[in-house]
Protein backbone atom coordinates (compact mmCIF):
# COMPACT_ATOMS: atom_id res chain seq x y z
CA UNK A 1 0.00 0.00 0.00
CA UNK A 2 1.34 3.52 -0.98
CA UNK A 3 0.89 6.77 0.88
CA UNK A 4 0.44 10.32 -0.61
CA UNK A 5 1.76 13.19 1.65
CA UNK A 6 0.28 16.18 0.29
CA UNK A 7 0.95 19.73 2.55
CA UNK A 8 2.94 20.50 5.58
CA UNK A 9 1.04 17.87 7.73
CA UNK A 10 2.04 14.86 6.22
CA UNK A 11 -1.23 13.31 6.73
CA UNK A 12 -0.81 10.16 5.14
CA UNK A 13 -3.21 9.14 2.40
CA UNK A 14 -3.07 5.19 1.77
CA UNK A 15 -3.67 4.73 -1.96
CA UNK A 16 -2.34 1.01 -3.72
CA UNK A 17 1.04 1.40 -5.33
CA UNK A 18 -0.27 0.43 -8.42
CA UNK A 19 -3.10 2.96 -8.39
CA UNK A 20 -0.45 5.72 -6.61
CA UNK A 21 2.21 4.80 -9.75
CA UNK A 22 -0.99 6.36 -12.58
CA UNK A 23 -1.83 9.13 -10.64
CA UNK A 24 1.65 10.43 -9.64
CA UNK A 25 1.85 10.33 -13.50
CA UNK A 26 -1.32 12.67 -13.82
CA UNK A 27 -0.49 14.49 -10.90
CA UNK A 28 3.19 15.63 -12.01
CA UNK A 29 2.01 16.12 -15.14
CA UNK A 30 -0.65 18.34 -14.18
CA UNK A 31 1.94 20.32 -11.49
CA UNK A 32 4.68 20.09 -13.88
CA UNK A 33 2.42 22.81 -16.36
CA UNK A 34 1.71 25.17 -13.30
CA UNK A 35 -2.23 23.65 -12.56
CA UNK A 36 -3.84 23.37 -10.06
CA UNK A 37 -7.18 20.98 -9.14
CA UNK A 38 -8.84 18.19 -7.35
CA UNK A 39 -8.14 14.87 -6.60
CA UNK A 40 -10.92 12.77 -5.20
CA UNK A 41 -11.18 9.13 -4.20
CA UNK A 42 -13.52 6.92 -2.08
CA UNK A 43 -12.06 5.71 0.98
CA UNK A 44 -10.28 2.24 1.76
CA UNK A 45 -12.78 -0.41 3.28
CA UNK A 46 -10.51 -0.21 6.30
CA UNK A 47 -11.06 3.28 6.94
CA UNK A 48 -14.39 4.89 8.19
CA UNK A 49 -16.87 5.11 5.10
CA UNK A 50 -16.95 8.28 2.48
CA UNK A 51 -15.07 10.53 -0.04
CA UNK A 52 -11.99 13.07 0.45
CA UNK A 53 -10.97 15.77 -2.06
CA UNK A 54 -7.76 17.60 -1.97
CA UNK A 55 -7.50 21.17 -3.92
CA UNK A 56 -3.67 20.20 -5.34
CA UNK A 57 -1.49 23.66 -6.15
CA UNK A 58 2.06 23.69 -7.49
CA UNK A 59 3.62 25.60 -4.74
CA UNK A 60 2.12 22.72 -1.89
CA UNK A 61 4.72 20.14 -0.76
CA UNK A 62 3.72 16.91 -2.07
CA UNK A 63 5.32 13.01 -1.95
CA UNK A 64 4.51 9.59 -3.22
CA UNK A 65 5.87 6.72 -1.19
CA UNK A 66 5.50 3.17 -2.67
CA UNK A 67 5.67 -0.01 -0.55
CA UNK A 68 7.57 -1.82 -3.64
CA UNK A 69 10.80 -0.92 -4.50
CA UNK A 70 10.37 -1.89 -8.55
CA UNK A 71 8.27 0.20 -10.54
CA UNK A 72 4.50 -0.74 -11.64
CA UNK A 73 3.87 -0.89 -15.38
CA UNK A 74 1.72 1.33 -16.31
CA UNK A 75 -1.42 0.86 -18.29
CA UNK A 76 -2.34 3.99 -21.04
CA UNK A 77 -5.77 3.14 -20.87
CA UNK A 78 -5.93 3.99 -17.22
CA UNK A 79 -3.86 6.85 -17.17
CA UNK A 80 -5.92 8.16 -20.24
CA UNK A 81 -9.14 7.72 -17.95
CA UNK A 82 -7.49 9.83 -15.28
CA UNK A 83 -5.76 12.15 -17.42
CA UNK A 84 -9.49 12.71 -19.22
CA UNK A 85 -10.80 13.30 -15.77
CA UNK A 86 -7.99 15.44 -14.33
CA UNK A 87 -9.31 17.98 -17.21
CA UNK A 88 -12.74 18.02 -16.18
CA UNK A 89 -14.71 20.56 -14.22
CA UNK A 90 -14.30 17.64 -11.31
CA UNK A 91 -10.90 17.33 -11.31
CA UNK A 92 -8.82 13.51 -10.74
CA UNK A 93 -11.64 11.29 -9.63
CA UNK A 94 -9.80 8.12 -8.72
CA UNK A 95 -11.48 5.07 -10.56
CA UNK A 96 -10.80 1.78 -10.14
CA UNK A 97 -8.61 0.24 -13.19
CA UNK A 98 -10.43 -1.75 -15.75
CA UNK A 99 -8.91 -4.67 -16.95
CA UNK A 100 -10.68 -6.64 -19.76
CA UNK A 101 -10.56 -10.42 -19.43
CA UNK A 102 -8.56 -11.23 -22.59
CA UNK A 103 -6.27 -7.99 -22.24
CA UNK A 104 -3.21 -10.40 -20.55
CA UNK A 105 -0.54 -7.60 -18.69
CA UNK A 106 -0.84 -3.53 -18.78
CA UNK A 107 0.37 -1.82 -21.38
CA UNK A 108 4.04 -0.10 -20.70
Amino acid sequence: MGVLYYGGGGVPIRIGDRALAHLKVVIATKLRRGESFTLSWTHPEDEPRGRSTLWLHPSIPLRFEFEDAEPEKLSRTWLEELANSAHSTGGIVLIPEQVEPDAGPPED
